[in-house]
């Protein structure tokens, strides 16, 4: 899809965010069609730019920065100095978003708090990402996923029970709450640019680490909101359907992921287990739930009986919900993947290419995947000065006062 057919297009967002949570919400909106320009400190630029191995062959750019910044213009400019300042104010007098991941009050000292760019241009739709939000007991607090993770729940939930070889808690695999935050924070801007179309005039939106990980419990926050009981780790298994778990096999591990009533019927019916759906403790889900130390030790010995593969087959025959637990050589060697065109290959100036994962989201057939590759640390100062109208006596003299 080219960028002036994309949702997006002519809109101006203005990146002042580092690490991931605010770079995913960039790039996300990149990937609709904003000009989404990334400002970064002179020399070092993002932290992730460092965070390796593994680097990209032929450049001086981190896996971790490339996976989160896609379809930008990356321009220099140390904020902390004055000139640098009225840079940024010059850029946010055009732009239509602004996001930011600075502690609370962070960016008062350099006149780019909320209040003041939003005398600058009301219509300025400003995207702050903290830990915990700009009204909280913990709002002084620096926020890193790991550690909401812990705090939000999420790590309770997750990993073998206590009393079993290897319990405990266990993160998730990728920075599960900086993620979701940076996809509710894309979500709150489309919001905002909606109603700016009626009312002319932006706002301040305040997205807290903390509060989308309790927001992303789900099902388990209503299981102990309606019940009072704290759900426990569980491993693979689910706390409110079985059989829905992994199981062993005769060569290694798959999913089964039994949904209702009657896939338990055909998932014994493969298993030669049809009595099973006879019995008063197993017919519905609900008993199943109930009895699953009794059911599930019994499905564990008859699927240790054959390879991964050979159930996976029978169960696709006849509509169980079943899947082999990939590694990711195998995800991208997935027909599945490879059809959807879900690994994405661009050009970089300095690598030659870069393969990176697209935007699952398509449009009329069309992903949304913007098209040009990460930028390369300051790539498109010069550009984007130019479009400001700096002159080159000025950029010159910015350069050698370490500006940009």
């Amino acid at each position: 899809m080219s960028t002036a057919a994309k949702p997006l297009a002519g809109i101006k967002v203005l990146d002042i965010s580092r690490v991931l949570a605010g770079p995913w919400c960039g790039q996300m909106l990149a990937d609709m069609g904003a000009d989404v320009i990334k400002i970064e400190r002179p020399i070092s630029g993002d932290d992730t730019r460092h965070w390796g191995p593994p680097w990209l062959s032929g450049s001086a750019e981190s896996a971790y920065y490339l996976c989160a910044n896609r379809g930008k213009r990356s321009v220099t400019v140390d904020m902390a100095k004055p000139e640098g300042q009225a840079l940024i104010k010059q850029l946010v007098a055009t732009s239509d978003v602004l996001l930011e991941n600075f502690k609370v009050g962070g960016l008062k000292k350099f006149g780019l708090d909320y209040e003041s760019l939003n005398a600058l241009n009301p219509r300025l739709i400003y995207c702050s990402i903290t830990g915990f939000g700009q009204e909280s007991p913990y709002a002084h607090r620096a926020g890193y996923d790991f550690m909401i993770q812990a705090m939000g729940g999420i790590m309770s939930l997750t990993g073998k029970p206590d009393n079993e070889p290897g319990g405990g808690p266990v993160k998730s695999g990728v920075a599960f709450t900086d993620i979701f935050t940076g996809l509710y924070a894309a979500n709150a801007v489309l919001a905002a640019l909606y109603q700016r179309r009626d009312s002319g005039i932006g706002c301040h939106i305040d997205m807290s680490l903390m509060d989308v990980q309790v927001g992303v419990l789900a099902n388990q926050a209503l299981n102990y909101l309606t019940s009072g009981q704290v759900p426990q780790r569980l491993g693979n298994a689910h706390p409110n359907i079985v059989p829905y778990q992994a199981f062993a096999t005769a060569d290694g591990h798959m999913i089964v992921a039994v949904g209702n009533d009657e896939q338990f019927k055909r998932f014994c019916q493969v298993v030669d287990q049809p009595s099973l759906p006879l019995d008063p403790r197993f017919t519905t889900n609900r008993a199943r739930v109930q009895h699953r130390n009794v059911l599930t030790p019994l499905l564990e010995a008859v699927l240790l009986t054959q390879k991964t593969d050979e159930w996976l087959a029978a169960f696709e025959a006849v509509g169980v919900p079943s899947g082999p637990i990939n590694t990711l050589d195998r995800v991208f060697d997935d027909p599945h993947v490879k059809a959807r065109g879900l690994k994405q290959t661009l050009p970089h100036r300095q690598a030659g290419h870069v393969d990176l994962v697209a935007n699952p989201i398509r449009i009329n057939g069309e992903s949304i995947s913007a098209q040009t590759a990460p930028p390369s640390l300051g790539e498109h100062t010069q550009q984007v000065l130019d479009e400001l109208g700096i002159t080159s006596e000025q950029r010159r003299a910015l350069q050698q006062a370490g500006i940009i």
